[in-house]
């Protein structure tokens, strides 16, 4: 499998990146924190409004029959040995199930009539768990990666232990110059936490690679709804026409950093354009 690049490129952050508003949908954030009884029967993403009482033994199969029931619906499969992990990562892993934000500064925003069209961001530098896949379609790679990443994040590392989870998860994509063709190599990017990023664990997966993404600075805008190539390239056409000076940016990759669960229809999203470096 292609491993390769997905850096940023750019060229630091203090300041606290608040991602989209995610009101009256599962997030990332909510499947951490989510427990079985919250979990509705209708497998259609939605929360009880009242919630019902559940022992957590009574169906350990929940959780994983959520996570297949919304997947098919992408044409993504999710298996056995995903079980655990998405266990793990919507409990509370004994009092860890804070979601820490990717850091940065912010440096201006541009709006109109009230409407945001875009920020300047700053990232710092930092260490990013990375993986690369290429499947038929976009959102089967961001499912398939961000899988692997959840394995990785959930104890398939040299620690053993759960890593702790951040916001956004983020996928670098490439196209053609005129920004009508994105390519099927995918990376799928997860941020290692602060108490990580000094020594980052190691995967188990020998196609999860730890990168070290220079400092960056990037414009960046919402939207929300489902990732995949059309809307994607439309994003990108749509964010080009917003800045006063596109070509200070890489014109061939982009990244889309995601708030909100990869199978999910109603996604929180950014469309980030790289500052050159």
């Amino acid at each position: 499998m292609d491993r390769g690049g997905c850096q940023m490129s750019g060229g630091g952050g203090g300041v606290d990146g608040s991602g989209p508003d995610q009101h009256g949908m599962i997030t990332m954030e909510d499947l951490e924190s989510f427990s079985e009884d919250q979990l509705s029967d209708s497998g259609n993403g939605s929360l009880q409004e009242e919630g019902e009482t559940m022992e957590e033994d009574e169906n350990p199969d929940r959780l994983l029959h959520y996570w297949q029931d919304v997947a098919r619906g992408h044409q993504v499969e999710v298996s056995q040995e995903m079980a655990e992990p998405i266990q793990q990562l919507t409990s509370n892993n004994q009092g860890r199930s804070h979601r820490e934000r990717v850091p940065f500064t912010l440096l201006t925003r541009k709006e109109k009539c009230g409407e945001l069209l875009y920020e300047k961001r700053h990232y710092e530098k930092g260490h990013w768990a990375c993986i690369t896949m290429r499947e038929d379609t976009y959102e089967q790679s961001i499912c398939y990666g961000f899988m692997r990443i959840m394995r990785y994040i959930c104890q398939q590392n040299s620690l053993g232990d759960y890593l702790g989870m951040s916001l956004p998860i983020v996928t670098v994509v490439h196209t053609d110059e005129n920004h009508s063709v994105i390519s099927h190599d995918v990376t799928v990017a997860y941020y290692l936490p602060t108490e990580h990023q000094a020594q980052p664990p190691q995967p188990h997966d020998s196609d999860i690679i730890i990168e070290i993404w220079p400092a960056t600075v990037v414009y960046t805008r919402p939207f929300t709804g489902p990732t995949n190539e059309v809307t994607i390239i439309n994003q990108i056409n749509a964010m080009a026409e917003l800045l006063d000076s596109p070509g200070v940016c890489v014109n061939d990759s982009f990244i889309v950093a995601g708030y909100t669960n990869p199978a999910h229809n109603n996604r929180q999203n950014e469309i980030w354009f790289l500052e050159r470096r």
